[in-house]
């Protein structure tokens, strides 16, 4: 077991005077206004090299550390500030009788304020430069005062970044030229957590350049290539001035950080011995999946942003699993089949997903549409009322800009968010006034695409895959008909691509029907493909029935909600009420309806034809292709791959089905 060390005691002040500062930056952006602000206090100024330069060029006075320490900048400038009279005027514990004996003796100064930030290794990256020249720019004595500074910061304080010279200043001058214990245990949390991303943009680096060296010397090879391909800097270029973003070295350093480690874990071989990874805190979450665990928080990868903005609202964390996982449903959508898109996310599955597609007269009254609706309100309107019970405070996504018509749709539906690529401004006045403005409206980045490796923490363990990539389109995956009938409709085909793709997204087990555009039926979570395939069915049952005459003729009283109609139309169909339960349901209704038999079901179900079924993995046995048969089922898309592919093919075969293997299982967890 590692030896713990003691804390060091001394008596240090909690103001700090800072009578002395080294200052050494790559970043010269407000250093003569700070070396300025210092020199007023009194304050002795170290520096070196094109930071001392600045400094003078300003009037000020200034210590080149080589004449603080007597010992002269050696190795092509490698060995600067590594020097016991520099660290240990940073380290020495201020109040220790033994500390300051030791720096008497050895004729060490303190140093009460470092101002350092580092060589622009990613940046050097970025620019494409050889592998030699990459390391070059690799800090080593700005990294080492960084962090012997925050270590320390009881007595120094450390400032890595320009944008703190103005709280460092304002600081001081509220404290007569002094700095708080608060201020440096910030600065120094900010120094390491700075440090942290240095050193893992240059982790990420080597792990993907070990292979690039010399395998008799370990020299690196003269002539080689940039490390990280020009195409694909040139892309980074691209992707930064289609969204806005300066498209400068220092901009695009950030979707360098990690290219390395990405493009080193897509070899097949199994991904990297060691991953450096690091977060960036973006928001504090209320709790995570449930009030009690807490703390809550949303990161991103160090330098990389997130794959939305957040417009209004505050998301939650289940609200972010639903998002970002209806963002690329829809997404996936939208190219797959070139139509606007839609899901309805209840617990990180889909409640329901479309296209948009026209209705008929009957679903329109089904779902108690509106006219003059817009193609991405349409598509909602769809996903939303494939299991209008289940959609009861979703989270929304759509492939398209948000417009007015979907706007006011949404503005009733009791719903927590949405996630869209845009918003036309009115759009958004309508939605950021929802539930007394807390309505959630992410702005859904359509060009940003997420890392080539996914990687998740659980009890201690953590799993790395690449991440599931596959684009369910109907040329790839419905190409392979395996049953006796082959044709397939464009209008099948369009339902598979959408119950597939919800599928990809579905908690596995799963099964999703469709029809129209629309999915009208998923079963998730089971660890029965057969109970998938039942659960799924018993909600096609209700959507079918949702467009019986005596349902569409319920007359209801006036004021009765729209969900409450929802609810009660659905108990209606289902008929198994209690009697206390009955007693509360009629009173929803001008005129107590007659019940729908058994009988009328019956006969109206044996009318539901067309339908499709997608499954996220094989079919083991036929069973759920019997079952499948009495819900009108026509078209079947599944991977294929079970030692009884062939008596899941002839049951196809015996109900005049056509089934495509995809060859690609969707299984989602």
């Amino acid at each position: 077991m590692a030896h713990v060390l003691t804390s060091v005691k001394g008596s240090q002040q909690a103001l700090v005077p800072i009578r002395r500062a080294l200052l050494s930056v790559s970043d010269k952006r407000g250093l003569p206004e700070l070396g300025k602000y210092l020199a007023s206090i009194g304050c002795e100024i170290l520096s070196t090299g094109g930071t001392a330069r600045k400094l003078r060029e300003a009037g000020l006075k200034v210590v080149d550390v080589a004449d603080f320490t007597g010992a002269p900048e050696m190795l092509d400038g490698r060995v600067k500030t590594l020097h016991p009279k520099i660290h240990g005027g940073i380290l020495a514990v201020r109040g220790n009788d033994k500390h300051e004996s030791e720096m008497k003796a050895n004729d060490v100064k303190p140093i009460d304020a470092v101002v350092v930030n580092l060589y622009p290794f990613k940046e050097t990256v970025a620019k494409g430069h050889d592998f030699a020249t990459c390391v070059e720019n690799i800090d080593i004595g700005g990294p080492s005062m960084l962090r012997s500074s925050a270590k320390n910061h009881a007595s120094v304080v450390v400032v890595t970044s320009p944008d703190q010279y103005g709280e460092l200043i304002s600081n001081m001058k509220s404290n007569g030229g002094k700095t708080t214990p608060t201020l440096r245990r910030q600065f120094a949390a900010a120094a390491f957590e700075h440090s942290a991303k240095y050193d893992a943009a240059i982790s990420a680096y080597f792990q993907q350049n070990v292979n690039t060296s010399d395998s008799k010397n370990g020299a690196t090879k003269e002539g080689d290539a940039p490390s990280i391909d020009a195409s694909l800097i040139e892309s980074v270029k691209d992707q930064a001035v289609q969204l806005g973003i300066p498209a400068d070295p220092r901009t695009i350093a950030f979707a360098l950080g990690f290219a390395a480690s990405q493009q080193s874990g897509s070899s097949g071989k199994g991904g990297d011995e060691t991953v450096t990874r690091a977060y960036t805190k973006c928001m504090d979450l209320k709790y995570g999946c449930n009030p009690h665990q807490k703390p809550a928080a949303l990161y991103r990868p160090v330098d990389s942003p997130l794959p939305f903005t957040v417009l209004n609202g505050k998301p939650g964390y289940i609200n972010t699993c639903d998002a970002t996982n209806a963002w690329q449903l829809v997404r996936e959508l939208r190219q797959s089949l070139n139509l606007p898109a839609a899901t309805s996310f209840k617990h990180v599955s889909p409640a329901g997903a479309a296209v948009a597609v026209p209705l008929s007269d009957t679903l329109a009254k089904a779902y108690e549409a509106k006219d003059g609706l817009s193609e991405v309100a349409l598509a909602y309107l769809r996903a939303r009322n494939a299991d209008p019970m289940s959609s009861f405070g979703d989270f929304c996504a759509v492939s398209d800009k948000v417009d007015v018509s979907l706007a006011k749709l949404l503005k009733y539906e009791v719903s927590d968010g949405i996630i869209a690529p845009d918003y036309e401004p009115e759009a958004l006045k309508i939605l950021s006034a929802k539930k007394g403005g807390k309505f959630i409206v992410l702005k859904g980045d359509p060009k940003q695409d997420p890392p080539a490796e996914e990687f998740r923490e659980l009890h201690g363990a953590v799993l790395m895959q690449k991440r599931n990539d596959a684009l369910f389109t109907p040329q790839k995956h419905l190409s392979n008909v395996v049953t006796a009938k082959k044709d397939l409709p464009k209008s099948a085909a369009i339902d598979l691509v959408v119950a597939s793709i919800t599928l990809k997204y579905t908690q596995s087990n799963s099964v999703s029907y469709a029809l129209g555009g629309q999915v009208i039926g998923v079963g998730a979570g089971q660890q029965s493909r057969v109970d998938c395939v039942k659960l799924a069915g018993r909600k096609v049952a209700v959507w079918q029935l949702r467009q019986h005459p005596k349902v569409l003729g319920l007359k209801f009283r006036k004021g009765v909600k729209r969900q409450e109609r929802v609810n009660a139309r659905v108990r209606y169909i289902e008929g198994d009420m209690t009697a206390p339960e009955r007693k509360v349901w009629e009173a929803l209704f001008d005129e107590v309806p007659a019940p729908l038999t058994d009988a009328e079901k019956s006969t109206f179900l044996a009318s539901t034809n067309g339908v499709s079924l997608s499954s996220d993995a094989f079919f083991p046995f036929r069973d759920s292709i019997d079952h499948a048969s009495k819900l009108g089922v026509q078209y079947v898309a599944q991977p294929g791959g079970s030692r009884l592919d062939d008596v899941v093919v002839k049951a196809c075969d015996e109900y005049n089905m056509v089934m495509a293997f995809s060859g690609v299982r969707l299984f989602h967890h």
